[in-house]
This record gives structure tokens, sequence and C-alpha cells, in this order.
């Protein structure tokens, strides 16, 4: 089943009045190293990577 035009509209709505975006760089084929170990564990790329990045504040902010 197609994607009707509204839902592609309200989709877009939600992504920029809820959401922010930070683009990542990384060396070639790192990506695929990443994503493959987030699927080990049961997540998504941006799932993961959200992870790491509250723990790594969570951890940083604990060692104060």
């Amino acid at each position: 089943m197609a994607t009707s035009k509204s839902q592609l509209n309200a989709s877009k709505k939600y992504i920029s009045e809820k959401l922010d975006e930070i683009k990542l760089r990384v060396p070639k084929g790192e990506r695929e190293i990443i994503k493959s170990h987030a699927e080990k564990m049961g997540q998504s790329l941006n799932g993961f990577v959200r992870r790491a990045i509250k723990e790594t504040i969570e951890r940083d902010n604990n060692s104060k």
C-alpha cells in the first residue's frame, strides 16, 4: 500500500516540530560496523547512537 500525500505531509510536520537532526560523519566502512553492532544488540542505528550518547553523558556527569 502506497503512502498517501497527507500521510507524508503529517510525517514531515511531526518531524519538523518534534525532532532535531544531527548529521554524523564517520570513515568509510565504519557505518556498517556500527550498524551491524546495533543490530546484534537489537537496536536501530539511530537508537544505538542515541543510547551511546546518553550513556556517555551519564558517565561523564558521574565522574565529576
